[in-house]
């Protein structure tokens, strides 16, 4: 019977502890973050860009079928490629970066 009991409170203390983490992370859930898609990249000179108008095309570094990379706080976190949902665009994420290679990358950056 006091081994039931044991069980018991070790299985209360175990979801105190869970509860107690959950609330612990909550202030993190509403910190805004800001999200971008890179389809591509291009470099151009001041003269180039003030003649751009309407139906203008821009080449970009990347070819049609390639990956777009997504980007956390200019931070690439994955890949993914463009869909159309509702006749509204979106992206399938692909390829999620590992922690270990974010953190990689962070250190190449300094």
């Amino acid at each position: 019977m006091a081994e039931e009991n044991e069980k018991t409170e070790s299985e209360e203390n175990v979801e105190e502890s869970v509860a107690r983490g959950e609330r612990e992370l909550d202030f993190i859930l509403d910190i805004p973050l800001e999200l971008s898609v890179e389809l591509g990249k291009t470099k151009m000179l001041v003269n180039d860009l003030l003649q751009l108008g309407q139906g203008s095309i821009i080449e970009l570094n990347k070819l049609a079928g390639e990956p777009l990379e997504v980007y956390i706080n200019r931070k690439l976190i994955a890949r993914g490629e463009v869909v159309v949902v509702n006749e509204k665009f979106g992206v399938r994420l692909t390829d999620v970066i590992t922690p270990i290679d974010r953190v990689k990358s962070l250190a190449a950056e300094e």
